[in-house]
């Protein structure tokens, strides 16, 4: 509770301004997202063109009326404002048609590559070994598949927005000095100023928009018995603090356009008196300075929108730069050029000299050796923390097994150079604590093999006992599993997780406490009808029942990570030693 309520905080503290805002421009990022925006360079294209016509509208306006009213309105030429009337409905027209384009096209790109690149994301983390998710919390991990790459798609729209506002500030400052370029240097006095309050602006606006993403990241509260007014309180605080930090960063953002509605007001008090002291002396005319004014207040906005696009690009950077060390991040477990398709196995399985720790200090396996026959059944038993659970989790490449570690053979091979897709598709594991995802049963049960016929999956689930339940529920085979199967019993969801298994003709079958949440009732017939499904298929059993454990072929004990005894039941129970005490302090209480 103390790692998660506290320590959360404590993490965001230590992120720095780089991790949570990131640069504005990243050279490693932008090299690395020219492959997702690649294929979509034509839509790129006409969104930058879109863009340009775009701003040129903008930028048009106060130029348009500055002439109609020198050449028309002051001459009295009213006829002549029939064009300067078309020329403005064309340019709205235009205004409107190169919005648009640009908008969607920008959209298209950037949910182009928010699809492509969450995909590779999500790919990628599937690679992953359970080292890597036993060490990284499952929320930071959503956090970059989701509200990272999110944040990151908006890059390519940030920087077609930015590169807009940039040309409309340089069409604007031309504007200004070719209708008069000595207005035009006074009334830009007011610049510097402008850029000193940008300046101060984004230096306190960073550090409230940081506290901002501490209070989010501290708003861990875990709920564990009996401490539901601990995680209450912790919560609450860490909820104040946010609101703190939010009504900050609010009152910052806020107190930001005042300011530039003041030095907007400035300029253009200033353009007013200059301009009509030179508008006397006919030496400016009227329509160029209404112009002129109009250019002022335009001058302002792309400033504005480029110190915010600022903060929401250096949060694209840095949400950029996690994906990509998350993408860099390389599996355990990855096919390399000597990796081999091992074909058909037979299911022989040896274990030679397997020293295995999941850290550095705290060794879990010593010294195993050990060989499973093809078709041989080989329950592992033991006290918890023995290594049971670790030996089959290394042989189901859960975990990394490296070069001085030891050996896993399969048929002779080492489990190293084998292929992961040929192995993986023959070899199936039935959990203690059975999932379910979101789908039909139907769904579920052809998991990993959609193409199986009806036939087969009728075959599997009545082998397991779970076809009379399946046809009891409300659409049979089509009923919706609901999330992580929570409408269905435990003792179901591991029938269901036994049936999947089962389906996929697996030449090497991992029990890990698979019957521990099934009746006995169940468990007998399960138990018979594993007869049948083990026969000429190599299994390896961890369980507690005596029945399972008794059935097998052998028994291997295991003791604080080294194997102690091996041998049948009868022979174990007649060595009297660790099984024998295992035998009458568990299972000898539950035996059927």
């Amino acid at each position: 509770m103390n790692n998660f309520g506290m320590g959360g905080h404590a993490a965001a503290k230590g992120h720095s301004d780089e991790e949570v805002f990131g640069k504005a421009y990243d050279q490693r990022v932008i090299l690395r997202l020219f492959p997702y925006v690649k294929p979509f360079k034509k839509l790129l294209i006409i969104s930058i063109i879109a863009m340009l016509v775009y701003t040129v509208t903008l930028v048009a306006v106060p130029w348009i009326i500055a002439w109609a009213i020198n050449d028309y309105v002051i001459p009295g030429n009213i006829d002549g404002l029939n064009y300067v009337f078309g020329l403005f409905l064309l340019l709205a027209l235009t205004n409107w048609i190169s919005n648009y384009i640009q908008q969607t096209t920008m959209q298209q790109v950037g949910q182009g590559v928010l699809w492509k690149l969450r995909g590779n994301l999500f790919s990628h983390v599937q690679k992953q070994s359970m080292r890597y998710f036993d060490s990284t919390e499952v929320g930071r991990l959503m956090s970059r598949v989701q509200g990272d790459v999110s944040q990151l798609q908006e890059f390519s729209s940030l920087m077609v927005m930015s590169l807009g506002e940039l040309l409309s500030l340089v069409g604007i400052i031309i504007a200004l000095f070719l209708l008069n370029y000595k207005l035009a240097l006074i009334t830009l006095l007011v610049l510097p100023l402008l850029v000193l309050l940008m300046i101060v602006w984004q230096k306190y606006a960073k550090k409230a928009f940081i506290e901002v993403n501490e209070n989010i990241s501290g708003v861990k509260v875990v709920q564990s018995l009996n401490r539901q007014t601990k995680n209450l309180d912790i919560f609450s605080l860490k909820n104040s603090d946010h609101r703190a930090a939010n009504f900050k960063a609010s009152k910052l953002a806020a107190g930001l356009i005042p300011g530039v509605d003041i030095l907007t007001a400035v300029a253009i008090a200033l353009t007013i008196v200059i301009g009509a002291m030179l508008v006397s002396d006919s030496s400016l005319e009227v329509g160029t300075l209404v112009g002129f004014v109009m250019y002022i207040q335009r001058f302002f906005d792309p400033i504005r929108n480029l110190t915010q696009q600022y903060t929401q690009l250096q949060r694209s950077m840095a949400s950029g730069s996690r994906i990509f060390d998350l993408l860099d991040k390389k599996p355990d477990f990855e096919d390399s050029n000597r990796s081999i398709d091992i074909g058909e196995i037979e299911g022989n399985i040896e274990f030679k000299n397997i020293n295995f720790s999941y850290n550095s200090e705290d060794v879990v396996l010593r010294n195993v050796n050990l060989e499973i026959k093809s078709g041989e059944t080989v329950a592992f038993v033991g006290p918890t923390g023995a290594g049971k659970t670790t030996l089959v989790s290394i042989l189901s490449r859960f975990y990394y097994l490296n070069q001085n570690s030891g050996d896993i053979l399969i048929d002779g091979v080492n489990l190293n150079d084998i292929k992961i897709d040929s192995l993986s598709r023959q070899m199936s594991m039935v959990l203690q604590e059975p999932f379910l995802f979101s789908g039909t049963v139907k769904e579920n049960i052809k998991y990993n093999n959609p193409g199986s016929s009806d036939e087969s999956m009728y075959k599997a689930t009545k082998s397991v006992g779970a076809h009379d339940f399946i046809m009891n529920m409300e659409r049979g085979y089509d009923t919706l599993i609901l999330e992580r199967g929570s409408n269905v019993s435990l003792g179901q969801r591991q029938l269901l997780s036994f049936a999947r298994a089962i389906l996929s003709n697996p030449k090497i079958l991992i029990l890990d406490e698979a019957t521990s949440s099934i009746d006995s009732y169940t468990e007998l017939r399960i138990q018979e009808a594993l007869k049948t499904i083990l026969k000429d298929r190599t299994a390896i059993i961890i369980a507690h029942r005596l029945s399972t454990v008794r059935g097998a072929d052998r028994i291997i004990v295991l003791n604080d990570g080294e194997i102690v005894e091996d041998g049948n039941h009868k022979e174990l129970m007649n060595a009297k030693y660790l099984y024998h005490h295992l035998y009458n302090m568990n299972f000898s209480s539950i035996e059927p």
